[in-house]
């Protein structure tokens, strides 16, 4: 099924990207297709490590004639600048993805992953033809993002 990853030097810190990734609330102000986004709930989760939480959301995603809401539960791990998604409910069979920000030279490498599967055939056929397209695209949208915001 649609497995992409994405391996990015970025001129900002490791801090700016990871927090950026990690405001979720904030990503129908600048994430393509994503058209709202709410916050369940959040609660600690020291088990993780210092700091670390895990975060309940709904995205609603529009993509042409397509509008759906999903769930899933986001692990922040600040000490280790990694976040962790977890497919809950809504149109996919699965979905897992992360991001781990580490320092290099004077800025960042940013590791993406994603993958999933809908369960509706239609959609994952639509969603198949320009999926990789589409994910350098989202990745593309939070540098852009990170240059507006970082400079």
């Amino acid at each position: 099924m649609p497995h992409h990853s994405e391996n990015r030097l970025l001129p900002y810190t490791p801090e700016q990207i990871y927090d950026l990734v990690a405001d979720v609330a904030r990503y129908p102000e600048f994430l393509p297709w994503t058209a709202a986004a709410r916050i369940r709930s959040r609660r600690p989760a020291p088990e993780r490590g210092e700091g670390a939480e895990v975060m309940e959301a709904d995205l609603v995603i529009s993509f042409k004639v397509f509008r759906e809401k999903f769930g899933s539960r986001v692990v922040l791990i600040p000490g280790e600048r990694r976040i962790e998604t977890e497919y809950l409910d809504g149109p996919f069979k699965y979905l897992h993805s992360f991001w781990v920000v580490e320092p290099e030279g004077e800025g960042c490498r940013v590791r993406f992953e994603v993958d999933f599967e809908f369960r509706n055939a239609i959609l994952q056929k639509v969603i198949g033809l320009v999926f990789d397209e589409a994910m350098r695209r989202v990745v593309g949208a939070f540098e852009t993002r990170a240059r507006k915001l970082y400079g």
